[in-house]
């Protein structure tokens, strides 16, 4: 089958197409012939060389396919050949097939092709995960979120106001700006022109936001704590500016803010089993109804990966880049 390679850590420019054989579907497993897969910031990070994949995962790039199943592994129920599916994978997405658990394999909403199906997985499991199981988003708070035009942000800014939250976001140009209003923020902020903290301060009249997101790290830390009210929640998912932090722990003591973050990628697949079912109960009829959408900026052939992680490392995009998949010979 065809894949694409990272041949070495590097640029965009070491992402090869080769050929590799057909991963079989084990126990707990179905094997998805992949139509369309998402690019993401941990595919550019292992590109890089500075995100190994877990144990047993695959070495190709991709997180998130799109496809119909064509094998089913034991120990699987409510999967059967022929379904079109999406699915969160540990590894392999960048590929003609990819195995995937059954427990992160879900299908299609209603209405969705591939390629839309496949912008699903990565964010909105990771949204789902530490806004509103990690975070507790409750409705009626506000929820801060950097980086509005991303994958993640697009999607944090619409179910953040589906389930009845108020959403500030940060974005670094006016288009991404207007694109984030679109989405329904509330407030958005162009962080080259304005100190995020000190409009988060005004347009809260002072009380602060409920719960920050972020994707940064490094020096927007500390600001990020200065945004929060009393018995605030801070999520770290990322770290754009690094990991290494320096802040004043006072803060911390006097608001009872809690600080926390995660990996979704090594967590196991009972826990990614949860969100998934979580997913299908309350995102997927959003998703059907046209509430919310993924956002997909571009789309690559397959051949053409390069091209997408050179377009995700210009951070030009609002929204999905994604990878479709040809089969034909």
């Amino acid at each position: 089958m065809k894949v694409i390679e990272i041949k070495m850590p590097g640029g965009p420019e070491v992402l090869t197409v080769a050929e590799r054989d057909m991963p079989e579907a084990g126990p707990g497993e179905v094997l998805i012939k992949v139509f369309a897969a998402g690019v993401n910031r941990p595919d550019v990070v292992q590109r890089e060389g500075r995100y190994p994949p877990p144990p047993g995962a695959s070495d190709i790039p991709g997180l998130e396919v799109a496809g119909e199943i064509v094998a089913v592994g034991g120990q699987v129920s409510g999967l059967t050949v022929g379904d079109r599916v999406c699915a969160l994978v540990p590894g392999g997405g960048y590929a003609a097939f990819c195995k995937a658990p059954a427990a992160t394999t879900i299908k299609l909403p209603e209405g969705y092709d591939y390629v839309k199906a496949a912008a699903i997985p990565e964010t909105f499991f990771t949204v789902w995960s530490n806004v509103f199981d990690r975070a507790k988003l409750a409705p009626g708070e506000t929820l801060l979120v950097h980086g509005g035009s991303s994958g993640i942000g697009s999607v944090a800014i619409q179910l953040a106001k589906a389930f009845g939250a108020k959403v500030i976001t940060t974005v670094g140009s006016d288009d991404k700006a207007a694109f984030c209003r679109d989405l329904g923020a509330d407030t958005v902020i162009n962080y080259r022109e304005e100190d995020f903290a000190e409009v988060v301060n005004k347009v809260t009249d002072g009380a602060g936001v409920n719960v920050v997101l972020d994707m940064v790290g490094g020096d927007y830390v500390p600001k990020n704590i200065a945004c929060l009210a009393p018995d605030g929640r801070h999520v770290s998912i990322a770290f754009l500016r690094g990991p290494a932090v320096e802040m004043n722990m006072l803060p911390v003591m006097l608001k009872r803010l809690t600080l926390t973050g995660s990996t979704l990628r090594p967590r196991d697949n009972t826990f990614k089993g949860a969100i998934a079912e979580a997913l299908a109960a309350k995102v997927w009829p959003l998703l059907e109804s046209g509430k919310v959408s993924p956002v997909i900026d571009s789309v690559f052939a397959l051949e053409d990966a390069s091209k997408a992680h050179a377009l995700m490392d210009s951070s030009n995009h609002k929204g999905k880049i994604m990878l479709e998949v040809s089969h034909k010979q």
